[in-house]
């Protein structure tokens, strides 16, 4: 993989905040942040999806949102929902979560439509979370299938609020099925430019990071001595 200009790392981090703690300053702060560093994206609760829009005008950072957050089980209704306000909000993303719980108890076809739907009635790329880390291997491969098949553009793989953050075992194993067919997000507990870098020469398209400020810097430190 040849060496990322700092421009292009940038252009691969979708800055995230989806603490449920955090106040609208501290919404306003990562909104700004992306908007300073030029990230790919901001991923931000549904709620301040027209915030997100009016601050990132006349930019090209992409407005993320989040559907089903974070347990995925809720009904397809509601997901729907979320998924058709999302895009009249004007976001240009949506990360969902699959349903875990019936993927498990092998309801596949129920997932399976369940993620169609969303697709369909938002109108807008979406993302698809399948939580790594409460799945096997086996599972890992056949939530990707799914995802492939459903019409998203991208398997996402953590929340961030799950039993882990991604590993880079999970990036490999995802992109031995879905091969170039489509985008691989990698989400939860990057803290560290080299981890990012691990994870992007496995497969990783994007990056899901709160700490996006950090490792753009670590980043620019890395080429620094590099270079």
């Amino acid at each position: 993989m040849k060496l990322l200009s700092l421009e292009e790392f940038a252009k691969r981090i979708d800055h995230t905040n989806l603490k449920p703690s955090a106040k609208e300053k501290d919404i306003i702060r990562t909104i700004e942040e992306a908007k300073k560093y030029n990230f790919r994206g901001v991923c931000i609760p549904l709620i301040y999806v027209p915030l997100a829009n009016k601050l990132l005008r006349d930019t090209d950072v992409k407005v993320v949102t989040v559907i089903g957050f974070p347990l995925g089980y809720y009904p397809t209704e509601i997901k729907v929902k979320e998924a058709q306000i999302a895009a009249d909000w004007g976001a240009d993303e949506i990360d969902m979560v699959m349903n875990i719980s019936f993927f498990r108890s092998g309801q596949r076809e129920y997932v399976l439509e369940d993620i169609k739907k969303v697709i369909e009635s938002a109108g807008i790329p979406t993302k698809v979370i399948i939580e790594t880390s409460y799945l096997t291997e086996e599972e890992i491969r056949d939530a990707s299938r799914l995802v492939m098949d459903s019409g998203a553009f991208c398997v996402k793989t953590n929340t961030g609020f799950g039993a882990r953050g991604v590993t880079i075992d999970d990036v490999r194993i995802i992109r031995s099925v879905v091969g170039e067919r489509i985008k691989i997000k990698a989400s939860g507990g990057i803290r560290e430019a080299k981890f990012a870098l691990a994870l992007i020469r496995e497969g990783a398209d994007i990056i899901g990071a709160s700490a996006g400020v950090r490792l753009y810097e670590d980043y620019k430190e890395f080429l620094r001595k590099k270079l």
